[in-house]
C-alpha cells in the first residue's frame, strides 16, 4: 500500500536566503489576492468562475508586464500553485466545506510549495536541502525522511522558517500488533475516558496560558502600531501562541499514538465539532440565549481539540493496521449499560450515571464509553456503515 507521510523541520538559513524566503512568500500572497480580486470582479460582472488554466495565463502576463515585473525573480512553481490553492479553496466553499475564500495576510502563515520533485534535492547525510532559487539550506535533522520527495512546502512560525517534506513510498499491508478494542468518550472534565476505566485528564493548554497571553496582549495594545516596542511586544505575544499550540499537539501526539498501538479497534462518537464549537450570540433581530455559557464551552472544545484528536487517529490506527469506528452520539450517556433502559432520568448530573430501572450507578462518560464500544461493535459485527446502525436496539454489554 501506498503511505503518504510528511516531515517536518527547522531550516537554518543564511540572510540572504531569509530575505529571498520572504520575497518568494510575499510573492506568492500578491498573486493569491490579485487572482482572488479577479474572481470577485468576474463574479460581479455576472461572469463565470475562470479556471486555473485560465489563471495560470493571466500569471504569465501578470511576470512578463511592466506593472508587477519582480514576479519573474520568484520561482513560477510556488506562484502557480498559489492559484491552484485559490482553486481548491472555492471548489471548498461550492461544496460547502468551508467559508468564502479571504485575502492573505501579511505576516500570518506565510508559505509557498515546491509541488516538482524533480527541483528538490535532499542530502540527510550533511543535513541539507536543495530548492530552486535559494540554494542549498540546512535544516535541523531530527529524523530520517522516509521514501521518495514529492513535494516540499517552506513556511515561517514565530520568526523562524520550516520545511515540510511529503514522501511517497511504498509498505505492506500493516497487522494490527494488538487484539483489543476500546470505546472512547470525550468532554470537557475528562478529555477522554476510555471504556475500560481509564481516562486522560485535560491539558487545557490555552487555559495555562491565559493569563499569561491577556499581559501579552494588554502591554502590546499600549505600544504605538508599528514601532519597535510594538513589534517585540507583538513577538512575545506570538511566542506564547506557539508555545499553547506546541504543547496541545505534542499531548495529541502522544495520546493518539499510545491508543493506535494498544488497540486493534477503537470507537468514538460522530461529533460534528464545527457544530458544536459554534457561537450562540444570533443576531440582532434575533439574540441567542446563554452566549456567555456557550462561549465557554466554545473555548474549552477548541482548547482540547477534539477535530485534531480524531483527525490524528485516523490516520495513526490506519497505519497500524487497525479500525477506527464512529458511531451515532445520540444518549450514548443515557443507555444504562446492563440492561439496556434508555431515559433522560438516567442521567442525573454532569458526572453521575444511575439507571432508574436496574439501580447501575457509576460516571456518566465512563458509561458513555462503554456504550459507544457496544455499538462499534456492532457496526463492525453487521460490516455496514455507522448510519445504517442508527436505529439498532441498546443491548446489554458483557463489559459491566
Amino acid at each position: 500500500m501506498q503511505r503518504f507521510q510528511a516531515f517536518k523541520f527547522e531550516l537554518k538559513p543564511n540572510g540572504e536566503q531569509q530575505c529571498n524566503m520572504q520575497r518568494f512568500a510575499g510573492s506568492c500572497r500578491f498573486v493569491y489576492n490579485k487572482a482572488l480580486a479577479l474572481q470577485k470582479e468576474n463574479y460581479e460582472a455576472g461572469g463565470k468562475f475562470i479556471g486555473y488554466v485560465a489563471m495560470a495565463k493571466r500569471l504569465t502576463e501578470w511576470r512578463n508586464g511592466p506593472v508587477t515585473p519582480w514576479l519573474k525573480d520568484s520561482p513560477v512553481h510556488p506562484l502557480q500553485h498559489a492559484l491552484k490553492d485559490l482553486e481548491r479553496a472555492y471548489k471548498n466553499f461550492f461544496a460547502k466545506r468551508t467559508a468564502f475564500p479571504c485575502f492573505k495576510k501579511k505576516g500570518l502563515r506565510d508559505s509557498f510549495r515546491y509541488p516538482d520533485p524533480k527541483q528538490i534535492k535532499l542530502d540527510q547525510g550533511n543535513s541539507r536541502i536543495f530548492l530552486p532559487k535559494l540554494g542549498w539550506i540546512r535544516y535541523r535533522n531530527s529524523r530520517n525522511v522516509l521514501g521518495e520527495v514529492r513535494n516540499a512546502t517552506v513556511s515561517q512560525s514565530m520568526g523562524k522558517w520550516f520545511v515540510s517534506i511529503q514522501t511517497e513510498r511504498e509498505v505492506e499491508q500493516p497487522m494490527p500488533q494488538a487484539t483489543s478494542a476500546i470505546g472512547i468518550d470525550v468532554g470537557i472534565a475528562r478529555f477522554a475516558t476510555f471504556s475500560n476505566g481509564s481516562f486522560l485528564e485535560p491539558l487545557n493548554s490555552f487555559k495555562r496560558h491565559e493569563a499569561q497571553l491577556r499581559r501579552a496582549q494588554r502591554s502590546m495594545s499600549r505600544k504605538t502600531k508599528f514601532s519597535n516596542n510594538w513589534k517585540k511586544a507583538k513577538a512575545r505575544l506570538q511566542r506564547i501562541h506557539a508555545r499553547i499550540g506546541n504543547t496541545r499537539r505534542d499531548f495529541l501526539h502522544k495520546a493518539t499514538t499510545t491508543i493506535s498501538q494498544n488497540h486493534a479497534m477503537v470507537c468514538i462518537e460522530d461529533l460534528q465539532v464545527g457544530n458544536m464549537s459554534r457561537s450562540a450570540a444570533g443576531t440582532a433581530e434575533a439574540p441567542g440565549k446563554n452566549v456567555r455559557a456557550k462561549s465557554g464551552l466554545n473555548k474549552a472544545i477548541l482548547d482540547q481539540g477534539w477535530y485534531e484528536f480524531r483527525r490524528q487517529l485516523e490516520y495513526k490506527i490506519a497505519w497500524n493496521g487497525g479500525w477506527l469506528i464512529a458511531v451515532p452520539s445520540q444518549h450514548t450517556s443515557r443507555i444504562c449499560p446492563r440492561c439496556g433502559h434508555a431515559a433522560a432520568e438516567n442521567r442525573q448530573t454532569q458526572e453521575r450515571f444511575a439507571c432508574v430501572t436496574c439501580g447501575f450507578e457509576g460516571h456518566a462518560d465512563l458509561v458513555g464509553a462503554i456504550n459507544i464500544l457496544a455499538r462499534g461493535q456492532r457496526v463492525a459485527a453487521c460490516g455496514e456503515p455507522a448510519q445504517s446502525c442508527r436505529s439498532a436496539k441498546q443491548e446489554p454489554t458483557e463489559a459491566i
